[in-house]
């Protein structure tokens, strides 16, 4: 008995062996196209990573819930690119709508502001181009920046500018910032941040709400 179960063992280790050699004859014939496959799932893979790091950047460095933490985003990634020469004058602009570039609000010039405070204290050196010639006094106040171009200089030397924008969707803005040479138009650096502020109507923080409904008042006849 145990000679038939050590024949049936010998025989099935040779048919297996003997299987085993034909599919490596034909993976063998077929290196060329396996070395094909190979290299397509390299790139899938590849594809796959670049979409993880993507994602984690959406979820960790782009998305912000709160101001503060957006405009911090956009700072320190333009601080990252390595292309900035730091000692550089910077001049910050406010940022703008995307629809229209000329037209900014209490919101693009809070950005601008607040990008002044963030790339300062990161060691960029930052000018403030709104000086005036001279310190003006009121009744109410002394004043140094305006927005009045006869009163400030009528240039600036070479610089990087950053210039904004913003884009307001359903529950969320979306912001781009750029850091630009003024002499050669390069984009220097650049950012994109999500202020996702989660509100039905952002009306309020953009000070644009239509005005209330008014009901006429009649007398009864």
């Amino acid at each position: 008995m145990f000679k038939n179960i050590s024949r049936v063992s010998v025989l099935a280790s040779l048919l297996l062996f003997v299987m085993t050699g034909c599919s490596y004859k034909k993976i063998s014939a077929n290196t060329a196209v396996s070395d094909e496959v190979v290299k397509e799932y390299s790139k899938v893979q590849t594809a796959k990573q670049h979409l993880e790091v993507a994602q984690d950047m959406q979820n960790n460095v782009t998305t912000q819930k709160s101001l503060e933490a957006t405009i911090a985003s956009l700072s320190t990634q333009i601080m990252q690119n390595r292309k900035l020469d730091t000692n550089k004058p910077v001049l910050i602009t406010s940022f703008v709508r995307l629809d229209k570039l000329k037209e900014t609000s209490e919101f693009g010039r809070v950005i601008g502001e607040s990008m002044i405070n963030e790339l300062s204290n990161r060691g960029f050196n930052v000018i403030e181009y709104r000086g005036q010639m001279a310190v003006s006094i009121n009744e109410q106040g002394e004043y140094f920046i305006s927005r009045k171009p006869h009163e400030l200089k009528g240039s600036v030397p070479s610089t990087y500018v950053v210039v904004g924008t913003y884009s307001r969707q359903v529950g969320r803005v979306i912001l781009n910032a750029r850091v630009i040479d003024n002499i050669t138009g390069k984009i220097i650096s650049s950012a994109r941040s999500t202020y996702k502020h989660g509100l039905a109507n952002d009306c309020i923080m953009f000070g644009d709400c239509a005005p209330a409904r008014t009901i006429k008042i009649v007398k009864e006849r």
